[in-house]
Order: C-alpha cells, then sequence, then structure tokens
C-alpha cells in the first residue's frame, strides 16, 4: 500500500517478509495472534526439541509463497493480494497442537480445521479466549469478515479459495493451496525440516518457483525444473515417515487423543478454539484417565509401544481394523476391553490404526494422488501417469504395520505377550 504503514517480520525459513496494509491489519488481529500459541508439528518436540515453531509462522510462509507464485505467474496485482491473504488466513481454525487433535475434532464437529476456519472467516464464533472486547480494558477488535471488507476482500470469496474442492475455471488458484506441490505444502516441508534438522525435507523451493508456469488452466512445473519436482516429492514421503508418524511422536499424539476423547465436564467445552496451553492447563485438571495421560505429557512419561500388527494381515482383519478407525467410540470400548485384560484401567491401552492415518496429498487404490503437471519433451503431462515409481512413492505408507499397541508402563510385559494375537482378533 503505497504510503501506508510497511513492516517486516525477519523469517528463518524465508527471510523479510514484508507486511503492509490488509496483511498488516490481519496478522494484528487476535484470531490470527492465537496461532502464536499453536505448535506447528504438534508434539514432535517431545522427540525433536527444536520443533517449537507455530502455526503463525507458517501460515506467514504461506502468505510469502503465495504471493511469490502468484508474482512469477503474473497474475494481476488483486488476485495476487487474495490469494496472499488466503495463505494468511488458510490455517485459522486448528484445534490446538495442530494435526493432532483433528480425528477428534472430526468426530465431535464433523469437519476438519478447514470447516473451523471458513466458518471464522465468515464471522462465526471466535476461540474462547478471545471473548468480544479481547479481555483488555478499552480495547474491541474488530470483526474479522469486516475487516476484509473494509480492504475490499470479500470474506465469501476468501472462504471459497481455502476449499478443496477449487474454483471453476480457474484451477491454477485451486492448485496454488491444494495442489500436490502447492504454497502450503513447500512451507511446511521445508519449515518443518529446518526445527527438526531432518535433512530429508531440504527442498529447493526457489528452482521450483523458477520453473512454474500456468497451461492449459494448471500449475505446470517445466522440464529442468523436473529435478526440483522429484526432490519435493521424495522429501514429502520421507518427512511423513521420519517425522509425522515417527513411532514416540505417535505414542504422544495418541495419549493426547486419548486424554480429549476421554475428557468430560464444563471445562471441556469448546476446547479446539483453546491455545496448546490453555488445553494442557485445562486437561492436567480434568479427572483421571484424561488428567493423568495430560500429567504424563507434561513430564514426558510416555505410554510404550507393547506389539504391532505387520501389514501381511488378511483382508478380514483390515476390513475391521478399517471399520473400527472410522467409529472412534467402538474403539475406545475396544481398548478399554484390552485394559481391562491387561490388569489396567480405562485409558492405559491405546490402540493405533494406521488404516485410518489422516494421509494428506497421498492417493488410494482407487483414488489417485493429485496429480503433479510437468512438461516434457514439449507436452504438459502428469508426472504419475508418466513414471508410476512416483505414484508409488506417493502412495506410500508412511509406517509398516496396520495397527499399533500403546500402553502404560506398568501393562507393558503382558500386552507384549498377548498383544500382537489381541490385534489380530478385533471386534
Amino acid at each position: 500500500m503505497p504510503g501506508g504503514a510497511r513492516k517486516y517480520i525477519y523469517d528463518t525459513v524465508h527471510g523479510g517478509i514484508s507486511l503492509s496494509g490488509i496483511h498488516l491489519d490481519l496478522v494484528g488481529h487476535p484470531q490470527v495472534q492465537r496461532l502464536w500459541g499453536i505448535r506447528q508439528t504438534g508434539l514432535a518436540h517431545l522427540v525433536f526439541p527444536g520443533a517449537n515453531h507455530t502455526r503463525l509462522e507458517h501460515s506467514l510462509g504461506v502468505l510469502f509463497l503465495c504471493r511469490a507464485m502468484a508474482e512469477v505467474l503474473h497474475l494481476p496485482e488483486e488476485e495476487v493480494e487474495q490469494l496472499s491473504v488466503a495463505g494468511l488466513l488458510h490455517d485459522l481454525g486448528h484445534t490446538p497442537f495442530s494435526h493432532t487433535l483433528e480425528p477428534v475434532l472430526r468426530e465431535e464437529t464433523g469437519g476438519g480445521h478447514e470447516d473451523q476456519t471458513r466458518s471464522l472467516i465468515l464471522g462465526g464464533e471466535a476461540p474462547m479466549g478471545l471473548p468480544p472486547g479481547g479481555g483488555i480494558r478499552g480495547y474491541r477488535p474488530e470483526p474479522l469478515p469486516t475487516l476484509l471488507e473494509r480492504h475490499g476482500q470479500a470474506p465469501r470469496a476468501i472462504a471459497r479459495l481455502l476449499s478443496p474442492r477449487g474454483l471453476p475455471g480457474r484451477p491454477y488458484v485451486s492448485e496454488m493451496l491444494h495442489g500436490a506441490i502447492d504454497a502450503d505444502r513447500l512451507d511446511y516441508l521445508k519449515r518443518d525440516a529446518h526445527y527438526t534438522g531432518v535433512a530429508h525435507g531440504v527442498i529447493d523451493h526457489h528452482r521450483l518457483l523458477e520453473t512454474v508456469d500456468r497451461e492449459r488452466g494448471h500449475l505446470v512445473f517445466a522440464e529442468k525444473g523436473l529435478p526440483a519436482v522429484e526432490g519435493f516429492l521424495l522429501a514429502r514421503s520421507l518427512m511423513y515417515s521420519s517425522v509425522y508418524y515417527n513411532k514416540t511422536v505417535r505414542i504422544a499424539e495418541l495419549m493426547l487423543q486419548g486424554a480429549v476423547e476421554r475428557w468430560s465436564g464444563p471445562q471441556r467445552e469448546g476446547w479446539w478454539q483453546l491455545t496448546d496451553g490453555e488445553l494442557l492447563a485445562r486437561l492436567q485438571g480434568a479427572p483421571d484417565p484424561s488428567g493423568e495421560l495430560a500429567r504424563r505429557l507434561v513430564v514426558r512419561q510416555l505410554y510404550k509401544r507393547a506389539a504391532v500388527l505387520g501389514a501381511e494381515v488378511s483382508p478380514a482383519v483390515r476390513a475391521r481394523l478399517r471399520d473400527l478407525a472410522s467409529h472412534p467410540r467402538l474403539r475406545r470400548a475396544w481398548e478399554d476391553d484390552l485394559s481391562r485384560r491387561f490388569g489396567g484401567r480405562p485409558g492405559e491401552v491405546l490402540v493405533d490404526l494406521a488404516e485410518g492415518l489422516p494421509l494428506r496429498s497421498r492417493g488410494t487404490a482407487t483414488a489417485p494422488p493429485d496429480p503433479v503437471w510437468v512438461r516434457l519433451a514439449g507436452r504438459v503431462r502428469n508426472l504419475y501417469d508418466e513414471d508410476p515409481v512416483w505414484a508409488a512413492w506417493a502412495r506410500r505408507s508412511p509406517v509398516g504395520w496396520v495397527a499399533g499397541l500403546y500402553v502404560s508402563p506398568r501393562l507393558r510385559a503382558r500386552a507384549a505377550r498377548e498383544g500382537t494375537s489381541r490385534l489380530s482378533d478385533p471386534p
């Protein structure tokens, strides 16, 4: 905005990020500031101590990359601003600890953080920690839709950009936020690799930006950018197996999920609108098993893995496990039955069902991954059709098992003896 206030945020991944006008006002809004209190990688810091970066850092990075990609594509200025605003706000509705509690959110509300984000942009309920007056004398935050409209941005248009269904006639715009290689994934892979110290996620986003173009309405990467595209796909797959679904990270995540699932009482209301610290503070005072699970997480007294069920299970067992993954109440009943059999109390046994893992950007046997458009020998082709190796990498599971059994340390010996057979005979 010429003549207006301008500030720079010095980002560890992208360097200086310039903010002015609507972006500056949005960053100062309480609903956006809440993201400072949410870790980007959930509970990964219990394994990778440097992973304390936040959702707001990531959101600023997505703003930066949306703007950079839109400018490379020579999009109109109004489209550049709209995309960068959507990039900044795309994670507004995340629960505490990011994707860790997404399954619990979906069970309780019927939708995920994307639905919460669109609701907030359209004027839905603000986070519980931020009452209308902000809790500060004389300060009354401007409603988010009003702020957007004041800067000439229609809330419905921003919310529509954040829908994975895309925009008719402009698929390239949707692919910048929801494609196989988009601003969101470019930032979180590079950022998470930086803070965890895991080299697998190092990608050449500069080369990707240099070689991206629009063709036939899609984002297309030039042939000279193919090594960077392949590096991105490999990094994405390896980051899932080495970081996001690391064994110990999964144990901690299941403990937090178990704590929230079994939590009752008035303090639980609207838990998904809290920050990490607010949620843990409330959980620690909750009745057991929720309270004990939370207190264990705070001092890193984690459950142990007692058994796993390998990927070679029969189709019938796999189907039953898949059904349990989609019916959390039945899965919890099974967990508590197993705990009783092992001599434990409710909440001392947790079952991790790989069949139900929310694997972003991964295709299935019937649904292929999001296409990666590349220009090869003068023709635009989907890399997954051109080279089946990359389709296989995209479908690759980050774990080599279909079910895991996590238990409190005192139950580990018995659970280890009986665990595999019990997992092999789900209800």
